[in-house]
Protein backbone atom coordinates (compact mmCIF):
# COMPACT_ATOMS: atom_id res chain seq x y z
CA UNK A 1 0.00 0.00 0.00
CA UNK A 2 1.81 3.76 -0.75
CA UNK A 3 1.24 6.60 1.02
CA UNK A 4 -1.08 8.02 -0.74
CA UNK A 5 -2.86 5.20 -0.57
CA UNK A 6 -2.72 5.44 3.28
CA UNK A 7 -3.62 9.47 3.18
CA UNK A 8 -6.88 8.67 1.11
CA UNK A 9 -7.98 6.41 4.17
CA UNK A 10 -7.58 8.58 6.55
CA UNK A 11 -9.69 11.21 4.62
CA UNK A 12 -12.79 10.01 4.14
CA UNK A 13 -15.50 9.86 6.05
CA UNK A 14 -15.97 5.70 7.38
CA UNK A 15 -18.91 4.16 5.78
CA UNK A 16 -22.09 3.13 7.68
CA UNK A 17 -21.88 -0.02 7.29
CA UNK A 18 -18.82 -0.05 9.36
CA UNK A 19 -20.49 0.37 12.40
CA UNK A 20 -21.85 -2.26 14.33
CA UNK A 21 -25.59 -2.45 14.96
CA UNK A 22 -26.11 -1.80 19.08
CA UNK A 23 -27.04 -4.73 21.08
CA UNK A 24 -30.26 -5.01 22.40
CA UNK A 25 -30.87 -4.24 26.46
CA UNK A 26 -27.72 -2.55 28.83
CA UNK A 27 -24.76 -3.56 26.86
CA UNK A 28 -23.98 -0.53 24.44
CA UNK A 29 -26.52 1.78 26.10
CA UNK A 30 -24.84 5.18 25.38
CA UNK A 31 -25.58 7.02 28.56
CA UNK A 32 -24.69 4.15 30.69
CA UNK A 33 -22.02 3.55 28.57
CA UNK A 34 -20.97 7.35 29.87
CA UNK A 35 -21.70 6.37 33.41
CA UNK A 36 -18.98 3.27 33.08
CA UNK A 37 -16.14 4.63 31.33
CA UNK A 38 -16.71 8.14 33.74
CA UNK A 39 -16.05 5.65 36.69
CA UNK A 40 -13.01 4.73 35.34
CA UNK A 41 -11.83 8.25 34.09
CA UNK A 42 -12.47 9.60 37.73
CA UNK A 43 -10.29 7.11 38.88
CA UNK A 44 -7.42 8.46 36.86
CA UNK A 45 -7.90 11.92 37.09
CA UNK A 46 -8.56 11.99 40.70
CA UNK A 47 -4.97 10.54 41.03
CA UNK A 48 -3.73 13.36 38.94
CA UNK A 49 -3.78 15.57 41.86
CA UNK A 50 -4.55 13.73 45.09
CA UNK A 51 -1.20 12.34 45.10
CA UNK A 52 0.51 15.91 45.37
CA UNK A 53 -1.63 16.28 48.81
CA UNK A 54 -0.22 12.66 50.17
CA UNK A 55 3.93 13.36 48.84
CA UNK A 56 4.89 15.44 52.15
CA UNK A 57 3.97 12.08 54.33
CA UNK A 58 5.31 9.59 52.18
CA UNK A 59 8.71 11.38 52.06
CA UNK A 60 8.74 11.38 55.67
CA UNK A 61 7.10 8.01 56.23
CA UNK A 62 9.45 6.17 53.55
CA UNK A 63 12.71 8.50 54.50
CA UNK A 64 12.86 9.98 50.88
CA UNK A 65 14.65 12.69 49.36
CA UNK A 66 13.12 15.53 47.85
CA UNK A 67 13.80 14.26 44.05
CA UNK A 68 12.62 10.91 45.35
CA UNK A 69 9.05 12.56 45.57
CA UNK A 70 9.60 14.64 42.59
CA UNK A 71 9.65 11.24 40.98
CA UNK A 72 6.46 9.82 42.00
CA UNK A 73 4.92 12.70 39.93
CA UNK A 74 7.44 12.57 36.72
CA UNK A 75 7.53 9.65 36.73
CA UNK A 76 3.84 8.95 36.52
CA UNK A 77 3.41 12.11 34.02
CA UNK A 78 6.13 10.79 31.79
CA UNK A 79 4.50 7.35 31.45
CA UNK A 80 1.27 8.98 30.70
CA UNK A 81 2.59 11.78 28.30
CA UNK A 82 4.74 9.03 26.09
CA UNK A 83 2.15 6.36 25.89
CA UNK A 84 -0.85 7.46 25.18
CA UNK A 85 -1.20 7.97 21.32
CA UNK A 86 0.19 4.49 21.22
CA UNK A 87 -2.39 3.39 23.51
CA UNK A 88 -5.26 4.74 21.22
CA UNK A 89 -3.70 3.04 18.51
CA UNK A 90 -3.99 -0.25 20.47
CA UNK A 91 -7.76 0.33 21.26
CA UNK A 92 -8.13 1.36 17.08
CA UNK A 93 -6.82 -2.26 16.52
CA UNK A 94 -7.78 -4.60 19.41
CA UNK A 95 -10.78 -2.66 20.73
CA UNK A 96 -11.47 0.28 22.78
CA UNK A 97 -13.72 -2.00 25.29
CA UNK A 98 -10.73 -4.54 25.74
CA UNK A 99 -8.50 -1.74 26.36
CA UNK A 100 -10.09 0.09 28.66
CA UNK A 101 -10.93 -3.21 30.83
CA UNK A 102 -6.84 -3.69 31.06
CA UNK A 103 -6.43 -0.03 31.99
CA UNK A 104 -9.19 -0.33 34.67
CA UNK A 105 -7.42 -3.43 35.90
CA UNK A 106 -4.00 -2.41 35.85
CA UNK A 107 -4.31 1.43 36.99
CA UNK A 108 -6.30 -0.34 40.20
CA UNK A 109 -4.01 -3.38 41.20
CA UNK A 110 -0.70 -0.84 40.73
CA UNK A 111 -2.68 1.35 43.03
CA UNK A 112 -3.06 -1.10 45.58
CA UNK A 113 0.30 -2.50 45.34
CA UNK A 114 1.44 1.43 45.97
CA UNK A 115 -0.28 1.12 49.08
CA UNK A 116 1.60 -1.89 50.16
CA UNK A 117 4.67 -0.71 48.90
CA UNK A 118 7.49 -0.13 51.96
CA UNK A 119 10.51 1.61 50.29
CA UNK A 120 10.17 4.92 47.85
CA UNK A 121 11.62 2.70 44.90
CA UNK A 122 8.45 0.43 44.73
CA UNK A 123 6.25 3.68 44.93
CA UNK A 124 7.79 5.08 42.08
CA UNK A 125 7.82 1.94 40.08
CA UNK A 126 4.05 0.89 40.74
CA UNK A 127 3.60 4.95 40.02
CA UNK A 128 4.89 4.14 36.20
CA UNK A 129 2.68 1.34 36.01
CA UNK A 130 -0.34 3.82 36.65
CA UNK A 131 0.66 5.75 34.26
CA UNK A 132 1.36 3.33 31.40
CA UNK A 133 -2.28 1.53 32.68
CA UNK A 134 -3.86 5.17 32.79
CA UNK A 135 -2.63 6.17 28.84
CA UNK A 136 -4.85 2.39 28.22
CA UNK A 137 -7.78 3.68 29.32
CA UNK A 138 -7.83 7.40 28.73
CA UNK A 139 -8.25 7.55 24.72
CA UNK A 140 -10.21 4.16 25.30
CA UNK A 141 -12.48 6.27 27.04
CA UNK A 142 -13.26 8.68 24.18
CA UNK A 143 -13.62 6.04 21.93
CA UNK A 144 -16.03 4.10 23.15
CA UNK A 145 -18.31 7.35 23.43
CA UNK A 146 -17.30 8.40 19.68
CA UNK A 147 -18.08 4.96 18.92
CA UNK A 148 -21.86 4.92 20.79
CA UNK A 149 -22.83 8.15 20.28
CA UNK A 150 -24.63 9.13 17.34
CA UNK A 151 -23.33 12.64 16.50
CA UNK A 152 -26.44 14.79 17.94
CA UNK A 153 -25.68 13.63 21.25
CA UNK A 154 -21.79 13.37 21.07
CA UNK A 155 -21.48 17.02 22.50
CA UNK A 156 -23.33 16.80 25.37
CA UNK A 157 -21.70 13.09 26.22
CA UNK A 158 -18.23 14.48 26.03
CA UNK A 159 -19.21 17.98 28.23
CA UNK A 160 -20.66 15.32 30.90
CA UNK A 161 -17.37 13.40 30.03
CA UNK A 162 -15.29 16.79 30.54
CA UNK A 163 -17.40 17.74 34.07
CA UNK A 164 -16.39 14.19 35.46
CA UNK A 165 -12.77 15.20 35.13
CA UNK A 166 -12.73 18.78 35.95
CA UNK A 167 -14.77 17.67 39.33
CA UNK A 168 -12.29 14.74 40.25
CA UNK A 169 -9.00 16.84 39.15
CA UNK A 170 -9.96 19.76 41.30
CA UNK A 171 -11.56 17.70 44.18
CA UNK A 172 -8.03 15.64 44.51
CA UNK A 173 -6.71 18.15 47.01
CA UNK A 174 -9.72 18.08 49.50
CA UNK A 175 -10.40 13.99 49.33
CA UNK A 176 -6.86 13.66 49.36
CA UNK A 177 -6.03 16.20 52.90
CA UNK A 178 -8.81 14.07 54.28
CA UNK A 179 -7.76 10.45 54.07
CA UNK A 180 -4.20 12.49 54.50
CA UNK A 181 -5.33 14.11 57.87
CA UNK A 182 -7.81 11.53 58.87
CA UNK A 183 -6.20 7.75 57.55
CA UNK A 184 -3.53 7.00 55.87
CA UNK A 185 -0.91 8.26 53.14
CA UNK A 186 -1.83 4.50 51.75
CA UNK A 187 -5.56 5.09 51.40
CA UNK A 188 -4.94 8.33 48.81
CA UNK A 189 -3.67 5.01 46.73
CA UNK A 190 -5.98 2.20 48.03
CA UNK A 191 -9.30 4.30 47.16
CA UNK A 192 -8.74 3.54 43.93
CA UNK A 193 -9.62 -0.34 44.13
CA UNK A 194 -12.92 -0.07 45.09
CA UNK A 195 -13.48 2.37 42.24
CA UNK A 196 -11.27 -0.12 39.53
CA UNK A 197 -13.40 -2.68 40.62
CA UNK A 198 -16.76 -1.21 39.71
CA UNK A 199 -15.56 0.20 37.20
CA UNK A 200 -14.59 -3.40 35.87
CA UNK A 201 -18.20 -4.70 37.13
CA UNK A 202 -19.99 -2.15 35.00
CA UNK A 203 -17.86 -2.62 31.95
CA UNK A 204 -18.42 -6.19 31.51
CA UNK A 205 -21.87 -5.95 31.49
CA UNK A 206 -22.52 -2.89 29.58
CA UNK A 207 -19.59 -2.03 27.08
CA UNK A 208 -20.01 -2.95 23.58
CA UNK A 209 -16.95 -3.46 21.72
CA UNK A 210 -17.42 -1.64 18.55
CA UNK A 211 -15.24 -2.59 15.41
CA UNK A 212 -14.61 -1.03 12.11
CA UNK A 213 -14.00 -3.04 8.86
CA UNK A 214 -11.04 -0.87 8.14
CA UNK A 215 -8.92 -0.72 11.43
CA UNK A 216 -5.56 -1.07 11.86
CA UNK A 217 -4.57 -4.77 11.35
CA UNK A 218 -0.74 -3.91 11.68
CA UNK A 219 1.27 -1.77 14.24
CA UNK A 220 4.16 1.24 12.85
CA UNK A 221 6.95 -0.17 15.01
CA UNK A 222 8.96 2.53 14.23
CA UNK A 223 6.68 5.14 14.36
CA UNK A 224 6.06 4.37 17.88
CA UNK A 225 9.69 4.11 19.21
CA UNK A 226 10.19 7.37 16.92
CA UNK A 227 7.09 9.18 18.48
CA UNK A 228 7.91 7.88 22.25
CA UNK A 229 11.66 9.12 21.81
CA UNK A 230 10.46 12.55 20.73
CA UNK A 231 7.63 12.66 24.28
CA UNK A 232 10.19 11.62 26.19
CA UNK A 233 12.89 14.52 25.18
CA UNK A 234 10.47 16.87 24.87
CA UNK A 235 8.54 16.09 28.73
CA UNK A 236 12.35 15.43 30.45
CA UNK A 237 13.60 18.71 29.14
CA UNK A 238 10.57 20.56 30.11
CA UNK A 239 10.59 18.08 33.84
CA UNK A 240 14.50 19.33 34.33
CA UNK A 241 14.32 22.59 33.00
CA UNK A 242 13.63 24.10 36.20
CA UNK A 243 16.93 22.41 37.70
CA UNK A 244 19.04 22.77 35.05
CA UNK A 245 18.19 25.83 33.66
CA UNK A 246 16.49 27.43 30.33
CA UNK A 247 20.18 28.17 29.00
CA UNK A 248 21.65 25.01 29.70
CA UNK A 249 23.46 22.89 27.31
CA UNK A 250 21.66 19.61 28.33
CA UNK A 251 18.14 21.37 28.66
CA UNK A 252 18.51 22.07 24.77
CA UNK A 253 20.01 19.14 24.01
CA UNK A 254 16.89 17.10 24.89
CA UNK A 255 14.57 19.63 22.71
CA UNK A 256 16.70 19.12 20.50
CA UNK A 257 16.55 14.93 20.34
CA UNK A 258 13.24 15.86 20.55
CA UNK A 259 12.67 18.12 17.74
CA UNK A 260 14.68 15.55 15.51
CA UNK A 261 12.49 12.55 16.48
CA UNK A 262 9.49 14.18 15.39
CA UNK A 263 10.67 15.01 11.75
CA UNK A 264 12.10 11.57 11.36
CA UNK A 265 9.03 10.58 12.70
CA UNK A 266 6.64 13.04 10.27
CA UNK A 267 9.00 11.39 7.00
CA UNK A 268 8.32 8.01 8.01
CA UNK A 269 4.72 8.34 8.22
CA UNK A 270 4.75 9.23 4.94
CA UNK A 271 6.45 5.90 3.63
CA UNK A 272 4.59 3.39 5.80
CA UNK A 273 1.49 1.40 4.93
CA UNK A 274 -0.68 1.65 8.14
CA UNK A 275 0.97 4.67 9.86
CA UNK A 276 0.87 5.42 13.64
CA UNK A 277 -0.56 8.53 13.04
CA UNK A 278 -1.55 9.50 9.24
CA UNK A 279 -0.47 12.61 8.79
CA UNK A 280 -3.68 12.96 6.52
CA UNK A 281 -5.74 13.66 9.96
CA UNK A 282 -3.87 17.35 10.03
CA UNK A 283 -4.86 18.34 6.90
CA UNK A 284 -7.93 18.61 8.83
CA UNK A 285 -7.79 22.23 9.82
CA UNK A 286 -10.34 22.25 12.44
CA UNK A 287 -9.06 19.32 13.81
CA UNK A 288 -5.45 20.99 13.87
CA UNK A 289 -6.71 23.59 15.77
CA UNK A 290 -8.34 21.56 18.19
CA UNK A 291 -5.01 19.86 19.49
CA UNK A 292 -3.44 23.36 19.50
CA UNK A 293 -6.19 25.05 21.29
CA UNK A 294 -6.07 22.36 23.99
CA UNK A 295 -2.07 23.05 24.13
CA UNK A 296 -2.81 26.55 24.66
CA UNK A 297 -5.72 25.88 27.17
CA UNK A 298 -3.53 23.43 29.46
CA UNK A 299 -0.61 25.90 29.04
CA UNK A 300 -3.01 28.81 30.57
CA UNK A 301 -4.64 27.11 33.06
CA UNK A 302 -1.87 24.43 34.67
CA UNK A 303 0.39 26.85 34.73
CA UNK A 304 -1.25 29.52 36.27
CA UNK A 305 -3.42 27.72 38.78
CA UNK A 306 0.15 26.14 39.97
CA UNK A 307 0.98 28.89 41.50
CA UNK A 308 -2.34 30.04 43.19
CA UNK A 309 -2.04 26.63 44.96
CA UNK A 310 1.02 28.07 46.66
CA UNK A 311 -0.84 31.37 47.05
CA UNK A 312 -3.36 30.13 49.04
CA UNK A 313 -1.21 27.49 51.13
CA UNK A 314 2.31 29.66 51.40
CA UNK A 315 0.85 33.12 51.19
CA UNK A 316 -2.77 32.90 52.71
CA UNK A 317 -1.30 30.39 55.28
CA UNK A 318 -4.20 27.67 54.03
CA UNK A 319 -4.13 24.58 54.69
CA UNK A 320 -4.24 21.84 51.42
CA UNK A 321 -8.10 21.09 52.54
CA UNK A 322 -8.98 25.02 52.91
CA UNK A 323 -6.94 25.89 49.96
CA UNK A 324 -8.92 23.12 47.84
CA UNK A 325 -12.11 24.32 49.31
CA UNK A 326 -11.62 27.71 48.15
CA UNK A 327 -11.16 26.17 44.61
CA UNK A 328 -14.65 24.95 44.81
CA UNK A 329 -15.82 27.73 42.67
CA UNK A 330 -13.82 26.67 40.00
CA UNK A 331 -14.98 23.32 40.37
CA UNK A 332 -18.39 24.18 40.65
CA UNK A 333 -18.37 26.10 37.31
CA UNK A 334 -16.91 23.46 35.43
CA UNK A 335 -19.34 20.88 36.79
CA UNK A 336 -22.31 23.20 36.03
CA UNK A 337 -20.76 24.53 32.88
CA UNK A 338 -19.46 21.69 31.39
CA UNK A 339 -22.98 19.92 30.36
CA UNK A 340 -24.22 23.29 29.14
CA UNK A 341 -21.39 24.17 27.05
CA UNK A 342 -22.17 20.55 25.12
CA UNK A 343 -25.82 21.64 24.97
CA UNK A 344 -24.07 24.75 23.53
CA UNK A 345 -22.15 23.34 21.11
CA UNK A 346 -24.55 21.55 19.92
CA UNK A 347 -26.36 23.83 18.94
CA UNK A 348 -24.60 26.55 17.54
CA UNK A 349 -21.19 24.30 16.67
CA UNK A 350 -17.93 25.11 18.94
CA UNK A 351 -16.53 28.39 17.09
CA UNK A 352 -18.29 30.86 19.17
CA UNK A 353 -18.18 28.74 22.40
CA UNK A 354 -14.52 28.00 21.84
CA UNK A 355 -13.78 31.74 21.35
CA UNK A 356 -16.13 32.82 24.62
CA UNK A 357 -15.09 30.37 26.73
CA UNK A 358 -11.31 31.58 25.88
CA UNK A 359 -11.93 35.09 26.73
CA UNK A 360 -13.63 34.30 29.54
CA UNK A 361 -9.95 32.16 30.59
CA UNK A 362 -8.13 35.50 29.86
CA UNK A 363 -10.52 37.38 31.79
CA UNK A 364 -9.74 34.97 34.90
CA UNK A 365 -6.31 35.17 34.58
CA UNK A 366 -5.79 39.08 34.51
CA UNK A 367 -8.27 39.19 37.16
CA UNK A 368 -5.77 36.42 39.22
CA UNK A 369 -2.63 38.61 37.97
CA UNK A 370 -4.07 41.57 40.85
CA UNK A 371 -4.36 39.24 43.37
CA UNK A 372 -2.37 40.59 46.43
CA UNK A 373 -1.61 39.31 50.32
CA UNK A 374 -4.72 40.64 51.91
CA UNK A 375 -7.36 39.81 48.77
CA UNK A 376 -10.54 38.78 50.45
CA UNK A 377 -11.90 34.96 49.53
CA UNK A 378 -14.71 37.37 47.34
CA UNK A 379 -12.53 38.65 45.52
CA UNK A 380 -10.40 35.47 44.66
CA UNK A 381 -13.88 33.10 44.34
CA UNK A 382 -15.40 35.78 41.30
CA UNK A 383 -12.12 35.12 40.04
CA UNK A 384 -11.86 31.38 40.16
CA UNK A 385 -15.51 30.90 39.01
CA UNK A 386 -14.91 33.30 36.12
CA UNK A 387 -11.79 30.61 35.03
CA UNK A 388 -13.82 27.41 34.87
CA UNK A 389 -16.58 29.02 33.76
CA UNK A 390 -14.24 29.58 30.25
CA UNK A 391 -12.08 25.98 30.51
CA UNK A 392 -15.58 24.15 30.57
CA UNK A 393 -16.57 24.96 26.80
CA UNK A 394 -12.91 24.69 25.44
CA UNK A 395 -12.31 21.31 27.29
CA UNK A 396 -15.95 19.63 25.70
CA UNK A 397 -15.61 21.86 22.28
CA UNK A 398 -11.73 20.94 21.93
CA UNK A 399 -11.97 17.22 22.55
CA UNK A 400 -15.30 17.35 20.27
CA UNK A 401 -13.30 19.05 17.75
CA UNK A 402 -10.49 16.91 17.67
CA UNK A 403 -12.62 13.07 18.65
CA UNK A 404 -15.16 14.38 15.79
CA UNK A 405 -12.99 15.21 12.86
CA UNK A 406 -11.30 11.49 12.64
CA UNK A 407 -12.40 9.03 11.07
CA UNK A 408 -13.93 6.56 13.18
CA UNK A 409 -11.03 3.97 12.81
CA UNK A 410 -8.60 6.39 14.57
CA UNK A 411 -10.93 7.63 17.43
CA UNK A 412 -8.56 5.92 19.75
CA UNK A 413 -5.04 7.92 18.07
CA UNK A 414 -7.63 11.30 18.23
CA UNK A 415 -8.14 10.59 21.67
CA UNK A 416 -4.51 9.78 22.87
CA UNK A 417 -4.08 12.97 20.99
CA UNK A 418 -6.43 15.12 23.21
CA UNK A 419 -4.96 13.54 26.33
CA UNK A 420 -1.64 14.14 24.78
CA UNK A 421 -1.89 17.60 23.84
CA UNK A 422 -3.26 18.47 27.31
CA UNK A 423 -0.81 16.52 28.70
CA UNK A 424 2.31 18.49 26.88
CA UNK A 425 0.04 21.98 27.50
CA UNK A 426 0.52 21.38 31.19
CA UNK A 427 4.09 20.49 31.35
CA UNK A 428 4.24 23.13 29.22
CA UNK A 429 2.78 25.79 31.15
CA UNK A 430 4.13 24.49 34.71
CA UNK A 431 7.56 25.07 32.98
CA UNK A 432 7.27 28.12 31.02
CA UNK A 433 5.64 30.31 33.55
CA UNK A 434 7.77 28.68 36.24
CA UNK A 435 10.72 30.21 34.25
CA UNK A 436 8.62 33.68 34.05
CA UNK A 437 8.28 33.05 38.05
CA UNK A 438 11.90 32.89 38.76
CA UNK A 439 12.88 35.17 36.24
CA UNK A 440 10.83 37.92 38.02
CA UNK A 441 11.65 36.90 41.48
CA UNK A 442 15.48 37.20 40.83
CA UNK A 443 15.42 40.32 39.18
CA UNK A 444 13.14 42.12 42.43
CA UNK A 445 14.02 40.04 45.42
CA UNK A 446 17.70 41.62 46.30
CA UNK A 447 16.45 44.76 45.56
CA UNK A 448 13.47 44.10 48.04
CA UNK A 449 15.57 42.64 50.45
CA UNK A 450 17.68 46.16 50.82
CA UNK A 451 14.96 48.50 50.57
CA UNK A 452 13.28 46.99 53.63
CA UNK A 453 16.51 47.23 55.19
CA UNK A 454 17.31 43.63 55.89
CA UNK A 455 20.71 42.17 56.59
CA UNK A 456 22.87 41.68 52.97
CA UNK A 457 22.44 37.96 51.83
CA UNK A 458 25.76 36.38 50.35
CA UNK A 459 25.11 35.16 46.44
CA UNK A 460 24.50 31.30 48.05
CA UNK A 461 21.97 32.69 50.48
CA UNK A 462 20.11 35.00 47.79
CA UNK A 463 19.92 32.11 46.01
CA UNK A 464 18.18 30.19 48.03
CA UNK A 465 16.35 32.44 49.27
CA UNK A 466 14.79 32.98 45.91
CA UNK A 467 13.72 29.59 45.48
CA UNK A 468 12.13 29.78 48.94
CA UNK A 469 10.43 32.96 47.67
CA UNK A 470 9.16 31.24 43.96
CA UNK A 471 7.10 28.90 46.03
CA UNK A 472 5.81 31.69 48.57
CA UNK A 473 7.48 30.51 51.25
CA UNK A 474 9.57 33.20 53.23
CA UNK A 475 13.02 32.36 54.06
CA UNK A 476 12.85 33.08 57.57
CA UNK A 477 16.38 31.91 59.82
CA UNK A 478 15.36 29.56 62.66
CA UNK A 479 15.40 31.96 66.13
CA UNK A 480 14.64 35.12 64.35
CA UNK A 481 13.10 37.75 66.51
CA UNK A 482 9.38 38.55 65.49
CA UNK A 483 9.99 41.89 64.51
CA UNK A 484 12.83 40.33 61.31
CA UNK A 485 10.14 37.83 60.76
CA UNK A 486 7.80 39.91 60.00
CA UNK A 487 9.62 41.98 57.36
CA UNK A 488 11.11 38.90 55.63
CA UNK A 489 7.74 37.31 55.38
CA UNK A 490 6.74 40.68 53.82
CA UNK A 491 9.40 41.49 51.14
CA UNK A 492 9.03 37.48 50.44
CA UNK A 493 4.85 37.67 49.72
CA UNK A 494 5.24 40.97 48.30
CA UNK A 495 8.14 39.35 45.49
CA UNK A 496 6.44 36.39 45.06
CA UNK A 497 2.98 37.98 44.46
CA UNK A 498 4.91 40.36 41.48
CA UNK A 499 6.08 37.00 40.10
CA UNK A 500 2.55 35.92 40.01
CA UNK A 501 1.12 38.65 38.52
CA UNK A 502 3.51 38.62 35.74
CA UNK A 503 2.95 34.26 35.35
CA UNK A 504 -0.82 34.72 35.35
CA UNK A 505 -0.18 38.09 32.63
CA UNK A 506 1.53 35.36 30.14
CA UNK A 507 -0.98 32.92 30.63
CA UNK A 508 -3.66 35.10 29.72
CA UNK A 509 -1.42 36.34 26.82
CA UNK A 510 -1.85 32.61 26.18
CA UNK A 511 -5.34 32.74 26.53
CA UNK A 512 -6.15 35.93 23.80
CA UNK A 513 -3.46 33.49 21.32
CA UNK A 514 -5.96 30.53 21.84
CA UNK A 515 -9.20 33.44 21.21
CA UNK A 516 -8.06 33.50 17.82
CA UNK A 517 -7.19 29.43 17.11
CA UNK A 518 -10.46 29.23 18.30
CA UNK A 519 -11.91 30.39 14.97
CA UNK A 520 -10.50 27.92 13.24
CA UNK A 521 -12.56 24.98 14.92
CA UNK A 522 -15.43 23.60 13.25
CA UNK A 523 -18.02 20.75 13.96
CA UNK A 524 -16.62 17.27 14.16
CA UNK A 525 -17.37 16.12 10.11
CA UNK A 526 -16.43 12.19 10.78
CA UNK A 527 -19.32 12.29 14.04
CA UNK A 528 -22.08 11.68 12.17
CA UNK A 529 -20.57 7.95 11.21
CA UNK A 530 -22.33 6.99 14.46
CA UNK A 531 -25.60 8.64 14.19
CA UNK A 532 -27.99 6.57 13.77
CA UNK A 533 -26.44 3.42 15.09
CA UNK A 534 -26.57 3.80 18.73
CA UNK A 535 -29.99 3.95 20.94
CA UNK A 536 -30.54 6.66 22.93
Amino acid sequence: MTSQTTVDKADRVPEPEHVPTPAKGLRGHPWLTLFSVAIGVMMVALDGTIVAIANPTIKKDLGATFADVQWITNGYFLALAVTLITAGKLGDRFGHRQTFLIGVVGFAAASGAIGLSDSIALVITFRVLQGLFGALLMPAALGLLRATFPAEKLNMAIGIWGMVIGASTAGGPIVGGLLVEHVSWQSVFFINVPIGVLALALGLFILLDHRVENAPRSFDVPGILLLSGAMFCLVWALIKAPTWGWGDGMTWTFIAASVLCFVVFAFWETRVAEPLIPLALFRSVPLSAGVVLMVLMAIAFMGGLFFVTFYLQNVHGMSPVESGMHLLPLTGMMIVGSPLAGAMITKFGPRVPLAGGMTLTAVAMYGMSTLEAGTGSGIMSLWFALLGLGLAPVMVGATEVIVGNAPLELSGVAGGLQQAAMQIGGSLGTAVLGAVMASKVDSDLAGNWTGAGLPPLTHDQLGQASEAVQVGVAPVPPGAPPALAEKITGVAQDTFISGMSMACLVAAGVAVVAIFVALLTKRGENAEAGAGTAHI
